[in-house]
């Protein structure tokens, strides 16, 4: 029953007496309840940041009395921040601030008439006859509980059709949501009144389309901007600017995330800055309506040189107890001379793959944090089906301070008597571990794959490690980790082997 009194709530408060409804539209008569398109803003500005936050500003032509007078701004965002508001006319000074985020509908009118006298208006669903009666709300809360006369009654959802009328719209309820302003003028007239302030609900990221061609190792890229409007509000004709990056403040100061980065570029992207961050300017104004997500393109670049790649990262003495599967990705670009040349803001790149009819199908996606031009990205898009790893502690044994010392490092020293010296140290225990990789694929033509291993730097004290054999020569990214490109034949297995001397 409750949701049927609160519908009849809402046509009952559309269709009150005329003199509360003369009254709303005189305190706004640019505002139509039952025309979307209307709106009482004026030439907007909209800069949206990555962080759900953006910065309205909204220039009105109003009249402005000589001397103290009260001017209301419909249409502000519902959730505006308004300790952010600025404000400015010609010749004005501002006194007071109000916003009236309280929205006229149903819930909010019963709740305002607690205290108060509505009309119960009743229909016998057999005859049809309508019956009155006068009744004073005592509670809204799980329930309407009504007084009328004598007798406490809870409307209940029997079956009955019910209206209340309410002889007023209760005050501080607004058709849509409105800041208030109390300001001192020294000339009446029409002129520009500007208002600027934060709001949340207002986002953006960016999305990416990649059309990977195996063949030729390239991928055709698409860029949209994926604008989303939470904020109770929409947006008339907005001039749109979004910001790329992260400006710290409440809700903001997202650390970027970019764990797919293998390597930052060092190129500066043709875009306009402000300050630290990229700018990007949607072309010509546009509509950003009130729970709505809109896409916009930003980016297209064809036949970008991409590579597949097969890795996978072992942990120190990882011990599989079954072969894993590899992980799938795409490496690329961003760099001007490899053909996408754009700073990458964050977002999602989803992957597409032709199959043999031509047809493009989904092979995976995965997300990248702000991207400057000239980097390199390695994206996973899955795990390979059929190409494996399998990481075996094959042998580890505890060896002697001398065998230790044996594959100790000479120190030159070139000043002084002394040209050379050994600095023998000594730790309770040592190791020499071996490692079995083991890689199997499916595939029907020869692949390579990315080994990285992990967890080599253990501390301060265990800084001094060795790798005293290896079947293929690695790449020390850092102490911590070592890489290797292992080619691995068509429908075959590939066994590798290094052997670490260790302090743990």
């Amino acid at each position: 029953m409750k949701s049927r009194i609160l519908a009849a709530v809402g046509l009952a408060a559309l269709g009150m007496a005329g003199a509360s409804t003369t009254a709303i539209a005189q305190q706004d008569q640019s505002q139509n309840i039952g025309d979307p398109d209307a709106t009482a803003q004026g030439d907007v500005a909209v800069t949206i940041y990555n962080n759900n936050l953006a910065l309205v500003q909204d220039v009105r032509q109003l009249n402005i009395k000589n001397g103290r007078s009260k001017i209301e701004f419909p249409d502000v965002s519902a959730q505006i921040r308004p300790e952010t508001l600025s404000f400015y006319a010609p010749n004005t000074t501002i006194i007071e601030q109000n916003f009236d985020f309280d929205l006229l509908t149903p819930t909010k009118m019963m709740e305002k008439a607690i205290g108060q006298t509505v009309t119960l208006l009743r229909t016998n669903p057999a005859t049809g006859r309508e019956t009155r009666e006068r009744a004073k709300v005592l509670s809204t809360a799980g329930g309407v509980v009504i007084q009328i006369g004598s007798r406490i009654e809870v409307l209940r959802d029997d079956g009955l059709p019910v209206r209340v009328i309410f002889d007023k719209v209760p005050p501080n309820l607004r058709a849509r949501p409105t800041l208030s302003v109390n300001l001192q003028s020294t000339r009446g007239g029409t002129r520009p009144a500007s208002i600027r302030y934060l709001t949340p609900g207002l986002g953006w990221s960016a999305d990416y389309v990649a059309l990977y061609n195996e063949a030729n190792d390239s991928i055709d890229m698409q860029g949209w901007v994926t604008l989303t409007n939470n904020t109770g509000t929409t947006f008339h004709r907005a001039d749109t600017l979004l910001v790329a990056g992260n400006p710290a403040g409440r809700g903001g100061n997202r650390r970027n995330n970019n764990r797919n980065l293998v390597r930052p570029g060092t190129e500066s992207a043709d875009r306009e800055r402000l300050g630290d961050f990229y700018l990007y300017p949607i072309a010509g104004r546009t509509t950003i309506a009130n729970a709505q997500t809109k896409q916009v393109s930003f980016l297209d670049a064809q036949a970008v040189p991409a590579r597949k790649v097969y890795a996978r990262n072992i942990g120190w003495l990882t011990n599989d107890s079954s072969p894993r599967n590899v992980a799938s990705q795409i490496s690329f670009s961003s760099s001007r001379d490899q053909g996408l040349g754009d700073a990458l803001p964050a977002g999602t790149v989803r992957f597409y793959q032709r199959d043999k009819k031509g047809t493009p199908q989904f092979i995976g996606e995965n997300a990248i944090g702000h991207t400057p031009m000239g980097s390199e990205l390695s994206l996973k898009t899955g795990d390979a089906f059929d190409i494996f790893v399998q990481s075996e502690v094959e042998k580890r044994e505890e060896i002697t301070s001398s065998e230790w010392e044996r594959s100790a490092r000479y120190r030159i020293i070139e000043e002084g008597a002394v040209t050379r010296q050994v600095d023998v140290e000594r730790p309770k225990k040592y190791y020499r571990t071996t490692m079995r990789y083991t890689f199997t694929s499916a595939k029907n033509t020869p692949i390579e794959v990315d080994l990285t291993q992990n967890g080599l730097m253990r501390g301060w004290w265990a800084n001094d490690y060795r790798i005293t054999s290896e079947d293929i020569t690695g790449r020390q990214i850092n102490a911590n980790t070592r890489k290797w490109t292992v080619p691995v034949p068509a429908n075959g297995t590939r066994v590798v082997r290094v052997t670490y001397e260790t302090r743990y």
